[in-house]
């Protein structure tokens, strides 16, 4: 039996596989009109367009260095009604939990995601809760959906992708991964790395604002699962685009460099829970910085290389000696349970 016959962990890792996943089988048998590979659906609702995305979290461990689970689900999912130009409006949450689960760490989840709606603007008014048997959920997993108000003329996908666009990343990449993996220990490497978990709504409504045409940002997406660098392969297969981008420009704490260093990873491939990538014309790209810098989460935004019509489907890394590689497609499974 092959790993074409059944489900792995490279499935949920949002690369080759993942992709592959939804396109041959949920693509496949959900198609319709308002299907989409971005981050949420846009809907009509009356006069104005909604926002509607759903997400899971399974994160193991539960609580990390900068946040805990209910902390991401809050951020995870308005995020991703951000990243569509939406204001987000609402949330329901659905807990799956583990029999024997400390009710004062459930607690603990519950006041952060309240504390973090709070700061998105969001209400959660609606949910489902399931306790499972010893054994079915590894302590506890969250369900968000999530439905908010589109901006007028804010239309940003993975598709609108053009060549000559500035590629933006909000701040340096890859702490989230990097936090997940040594929170749990299991390399016995002794770093201080915090996660970059935050709702960005604030920050992307900013921007929008600061453009006279809204439809000048092209793409914004949020590079979780896979971080920045299987982010931009999605987008560059969608666009039918190629991207260029300068090593040396890449934002990494010298925490997480070193880390990756001594393991052998790839910075642009560690998840981030805060941090976006966007797509703009390289005209905007300075008045996007200033809006980004301007907030907290932005304060280290950075263009990091651009979007060209060749090679089409392909990553070009330009490294700190003046060479230039290919960044390898994602593939596999680096850091299970991250998100």
């Amino acid at each position: 039996m092959s790993d074409t016959d059944t489900i792995t962990l490279a499935h949920g890792a949002g690369g080759r596989q993942t992709a592959a996943l939804i396109d041959n089988v949920f693509a496949r048998h959900f198609r319709n009109p308002e299907f989409t590979s971005d981050d949420a659906a846009i809907l009509p609702l009356g006069n104005t367009r909604a926002a509607f995305t759903t997400d899971g979290f399974i994160v193991s461990p539960w609580r990390f260095p900068g946040g805990n689970i209910g902390k991401l689900s809050i951020c995870g999912t308005v995020n991703d009604l951000a990243c569509m130009g939406a204001v987000p409006r609402y949330l329901s949450c659905a807990f799956q939990i583990e029999e024997g689960f400390a009710m004062e760490d459930l607690k603990a989840i519950a006041a952060a995601m309240a504390k973090t709606a709070a700061e998105a603007g969001v209400r959660i008014v609606a949910g489902d809760t399931k306790v499972a048997g010893r054994g079915q959920v590894d302590h506890i997993f969250i369900t968000t959906t999530g439905i908010g108000e589109v901006l007028p003329g804010a239309e940003p996908s993975g598709s609108r992708a053009r060549p000559g666009d500035a590629v933006i990343v909000t701040g340096d990449i890859g702490r989230h991964g990097c936090a997940i993996l040594l929170a749990r220990e299991d390399f016995g490497i002794e770093a201080e790395v915090t996660s970059d978990c935050a709702p960005l709504s604030g920050m992307v409504r900013q921007l929008f604002d600061a453009v006279a045409d809204r439809k000048a940002i092209h793409t914004v997406r949020d590079a979780t699962r896979g971080g920045v660098g299987t982010v931009l392969y999605e987008i560059a297969r969608e666009s039918r685009v190629g991207v260029r981008l300068k090593a040396a420009a890449i934002p990494v704490q010298p925490a997480v460099k070193g880390v990756c260093g001594m393991l052998g990873l790839e910075p642009l491939y560690l998840a981030c829970e805060g941090r976006l990538v966007i797509l703009a014309p390289q005209d905007i790209a300075p008045q996007l910085l200033t809006t980004l810098r301007e907030d907290p989460h932005g304060r280290d935004a950075a263009i990091i290389g651009c979007i060209t019509d060749d090679p089409v489907g392909s990553i070009i890394v330009e490294t700190e000696l003046g060479t230039q590689t290919l960044l390898p497609e994602p593939g596999g499974e680096l850091l299970p349970r991250i998100c």
